[in-house]
């Protein structure tokens, strides 16, 4: 065949070939993957290995750049795949350990969205997993009952995955029956649930607290946190943590005040600001399709993050906010924030305006280095 007589379809062919081939070595990769994760079990090596990982993407950058491909194109291909490798040897890990084999979990909750994460979790360690919630979903494979009173409580493990609205009354009714097994929440906020915690600790149950900072779709735990709150019950809190140890998720521990007063910053802060950008939006009058034709980089950045929040629940959101007992404090950080930039533009103040962005530069660069530094 020669370059006159080539068609597009014959092109079009060539490249479905090509991707057929991509996609073949990717599974091939994916195979080689599990291998590896079998190896590094074996001889006791972490999962994760970052000076590998920059070695492996310095070398397909240039060997990118040799062949005139990009090379931020390379990376974020290796990026992808270096992801999925990770991902698989991760799970791989925590069904071989097999920590909760002959052991069993009750959640509470577990057909929400976390819930059922907790429900797969769990039984890819080997946990026989019950499931207590009216409504049906949630994870597959484990039995269900419509009312937790119903089941025995003689659980290795009792997460709820529940509503803040009714943890609190359900921790409370917990305590009445004093379950023997390790007792913990999921919830994004603690001081909602003061009472029923300490109802539990002061009945001598195994409770403590974790906040999962992850959502329910994710898949690999690395550079994920996991909050994990002291409530004085050393057991509870290890066995808590345990459940982690074979994944790569950064474990935190901290206290139930610390805890809120940060995430405040953390979910309050960043919540509210992508709504009031997307309610600013909404209420300039002007179409959406107008501002996509003058999108910028930063303004397509923004829109993202802001359309991911607009997409999630109002209820979840709004009880982060009211139902924070420090919630008040980053909203009148935020409020007095934007004041302060208002003020200087409006009174053509360059001087503050200049020293508001180098300050916030400043502390960015200086997050950045420590986060660099765990790494």
């Amino acid at each position: 065949m020669t370059r006159e007589t080539v068609t597009l379809e014959d092109l079009r062919q060539r490249v479905t070939d090509i991707d057929r081939q991509l996609i073949a070595l990717v599974a091939e990769r994916k195979s080689l993957s599990e291998e590896v994760a079998r190896v590094k079990r074996a001889t006791g090596r972490s999962t994760r290995d970052y000076e590998r990982e920059r070695e492996v993407l310095l070398g397909v950058r240039s060997m990118a750049a040799e062949r005139g491909v990009s090379p931020e194109l390379a990376e974020q291909l290796l990026r992808l795949l270096i992801r999925s490798s990770l991902t698989t040897q991760e799970q791989l890990s925590v069904v071989a350990r097999g920590a909760g084999t002959g052991r069993r979990a009750l959640v509470i909750g577990g057909a929400g969205k976390m819930g059922a994460w907790f429900v797969n979790f769990l039984a890819s360690q080997g946990f026989a997993v019950e499931v207590a919630d009216p409504v049906q979903g949630g994870g597959s494979g484990s039995a269900r009952v419509a009312d937790w009173h119903s089941t025995d409580l003689r659980h290795d493990f009792i997460v709820l995955a529940t509503p803040l609205g009714v943890t609190d009354a359900i921790l409370r009714d917990l305590a009445l029956r004093r379950p023997p097994g390790v007792i913990f929440d999921v919830g994004s906020l603690k001081s909602p649930l003061r009472a029923g915690l300490m109802a539990l600790k002061s009945h001598g149950c195994k409770v403590t607290s974790v906040h999962p900072m992850f959502g329910p779709d994710t898949e690999l735990l690395s550079g994920r946190h996991v909050i994990f709150v002291d409530l004085g019950n050393a057991g509870a809190l290890a066995a808590a943590r345990e459940l982690f140890s074979s994944t790569m998720a950064e474990q935190v521990v901290m206290s139930l005040d610390d805890h809120d007063r940060l995430i405040a910053y953390v979910l309050g802060l960043s919540h509210a600001l992508n709504i009031a950008f997307f309610t600013a939006l909404a209420e300039s009058g002007e179409a959406a399709p107008r501002l996509a034709r003058m999108s910028s980089t930063t303004f397509d950045a923004q829109l993202d993050v802001a359309g991911r929040v607009a997409q999630d629940s109002p209820e979840l959101y709004y009880e982060i906010q009211s139902l924070n007992d420090y919630g008040a404090e980053s909203l009148e950080a935020l409020s007095q924030a934007v004041e302060r930039v208002r003020t200087a533009v409006l009174s053509h103040d360059h001087d503050t305006f200049v020293a508001l962005m180098r300050r916030g530069r400043d502390y960015l660069e200086d997050r950045r280095t420590v986060t660099e530094r765990r790494a």
